[in-house]
């Protein structure tokens, strides 16, 4: 490695080897040569003066791209797509008059760009199913382990460990649905010419509309879509850009707020992630452990939803059939959009699957609020036991504050249910079965089962194949 330019860390630290190479130049430029060959080949297909051996030739040299070359060509040209004609043509030189025959720049480059964003979003799908079946695992585990539930970050009534799981797992299914629509969704620019009106492409077929129609099926085709966009200008809309990135960026919003509950939750001590055994905290405070893959998946996240603006501004600046101040952005925010993503889904997956568990510590934060919310348990008992009900609510109120000042001005454990013994009027009450907690959880672990069962286990059905595949190594 060059240690004296500029290394992205999505590349050297963060994204997988496979996410990288999707969007590597080899591929890119490879592509745009299958394209050019799908393109000969229909054209010869219909009727034009193309041989055999020319796409033969074509077929001998996709891979073996001389980049130094191309290099040079753009220096000259200052056209990447020319510079890359050229090149191609420089090894290909009998099949060099029919390169790129009728198209404009744009048949290459959208059309790659949309097929790499399909499979980038295959590579993200079998990820995200993988991080969903680990999480519903660990919801299932968890299903019961009662815990203290939260709103506006204040203790409320409690939930289960399980339970709180399957709300970061929904949000993951939300992600999973909304990722095969755009799977399913998206197409290609197909052949489309210089402003989308195929006007050189007719001019090639004498004015013979059915040929230049049938042109634009067979590339589609061979290029594994079964159709193109209605309409195009020179370019596809930039809409489809716009959504593909919004739904990296809605993923990624769930990777934040599973990542931030994480990490407010270790820092109660309830739960920790994984930790490697020389792992270290801090430089200077050796004791802490820290929640790095949390932090580190809450940066990614918060990095690929600032590229959605990106995209939408984008889109909304599009000028009539097409201004070229979409290129240097689009080549920046789309890749990496799909580089962070894939790295978020790589950390997320290494988290669950790590995820440590404190009962105890659990326990005793839930037993430092439960008799507060247990009052109305034991109002209810009290009043069964033959006792006025606003005078036991007035008892317990005033408990209750005295409690409370004494938690809080004092620092000490709260003694409600002490006090509440010590009252003759809770004499006929039992209090210890009051105080279970398992009775304030609701229906948290029916919820955990009904969830796995309706909602998980068809995707397990559906991605069986895709389950057993090994996790992405964490590099850093």
């Amino acid at each position: 490695m060059n240690q004296d330019v500029y290394d992205n860390p999505l590349i050297g630290r963060y994204a997988s080897a496979e996410m990288s190479r999707l969007w590597s130049p080899q591929t890119k430029h490879s592509t745009w040569r299958k394209l050019w060959i799908a393109l000969a080949e229909g054209e010869r297909e219909l009727g034009l003066d193309i041989s055999q051996a020319q796409i033969d030739e074509l077929r001998a040299h996709v891979n073996d791209i001389d980049f130094d070359a191309a290099a040079r060509h753009e220096k000259e040209l200052r056209h990447d797509v020319m510079a890359h004609v050229h090149t191609y043509g420089d090894i290909c030189p009998l099949a060099k008059p029919i390169i790129h025959l009728g198209a404009t720049s744009c048949y290459v480059t959208d059309n790659t760009d949309l097929i790499l964003m399909r499979r980038g979003l295959e590579l993200l799908r079998s990820k995200l199913v993988s991080t969903i079946d680990r999480l519903a695992r660990f919801a299932a585990e968890y299903r019961d382990l009662p815990c203290l539930g939260f709103t506006h970050l204040q203790p409320a009534q409690p939930v289960t460990v399980g339970k709180r799981a399957t709300l970061w797992c929904y949000d993951l299914v939300l992600d999973l649905e909304e990722l095969e629509h755009r799977i399913a969704s998206l197409r290609m620019r197909g052949v489309k010419g210089t402003t989308g009106t195929q006007a050189t492409f007719l001019s090639l077929f004498n004015g013979d509309h059915d040929s230049v129609e049938e042109l634009d099926r067979i590339v589609c085709r061979k290029m594994g879509f079964d159709r193109a966009y209605a309409v195009t200008g020179q370019t596809y809309s930039r809409k489809v850009d716009s959504q593909v990135i919004e739904t990296l960026g809605g993923l990624s919003q769930s990777a934040h707020k599973a990542g931030s509950d994480l990490r407010l939750l270790q820092s109660r001590k309830e739960l920790e992630e994984p930790i490697e055994k020389k792992q270290i905290g801090s430089s200077a405070m050796a004791y802490k452990r820290n929640p790095m893959r949390a932090e580190r998946m809450c940066g990614l996240a918060r990095f690929v939803m600032s590229l959605t603006s990106s995209a939408a501004q984008t889109t909304a600046t599009q000028w009539m059939e097409r201004t070229l101040d979409d290129s240097a952005n689009r080549r920046l925010t789309i890749p990496q959009a799909f580089l962070a993503t894939d790295a978020i889904l790589i950390l997320y997956r290494n988290v669950v699957e790590g995820l440590v568990v404190y009962p105890n510590v659990i326990a005793r934060h839930l037993n430092e609020e439960l008799p507060f919310m247990a009052t109305e348990e034991i109002l209810m008992a009290g009043v069964r036991a033959g006792g006025d009900r606003q005078d036991l609510h007035e008892r317990i109120r005033i408990h209750s504050v005295e409690a409370a000042r004494v938690v809080k001005e004092l620092g000490q454990s709260n003694d409600l249910m002490d006090r509440l013994r010590e009252d003759p009027a809770f004499s006929r009450v039992d209090l210890t079965s009051a105080l279970d907690s398992r009775r304030f959880v609701g229906r948290a672990p029916e919820q955990v089962d009904a969830f796995v069962a309706e909602i998980i286990e068809p995707i397990r059905e559906r991605y069986s194949s895709e389950l057993n595949q090994s996790a992405d190594e964490l590099r850093v």
